[in-house]
C-alpha cells in the first residue's frame, strides 16, 4: 500500500539536527521509500511517499520521529 507522510517540525528540534539524524536513519523493514523531500518551509519540513507491507512498519517510523515531527500519514494511490 502507498502512503504519503507529511511532517511538521516541533519547536524542540532544529533543521540541522533533523537532517543530521536522517542521514543515519533507515526506513523500517517492510517500508520502502518511493520519494522523500525536505522543503525549505516552516510549515512542512518533510514529505515522504512510501510503500508499506503493513501498518506496523508505518507505526515504527512514526515512533522513531515523533519527538521532532508532528506526522500526518495518509493512504495514497497513483493516477
Amino acid at each position: 500500500m502507498l502512503f504519503v507522510v507529511m511532517g511538521k517540525p516541533k519547536a524542540a528540534s532544529t533543521g540541522k539536527e533533523r537532517i543530521a539524524r536522517r542521514v543515519s536513519w533507515e526506513y523500517p523493514a517492510g517500508m520502502r521509500m518511493v520519494a522523500e523531500y525536505w522543503p525549505m518551509s516552516t510549515e512542512v519540513a518533510v514529505i515522504a511517499v512510501a510503500e508499506a507491507d503493513n501498518v506496523a512498519s508505518i507505526m515504527k517510523a512514526i515512533v522513531d520521529w515523533d519527538d521532532v515531527f508532528d506526522l500526518t500519514v495518509v493512504p495514497a494511490m497513483t493516477a
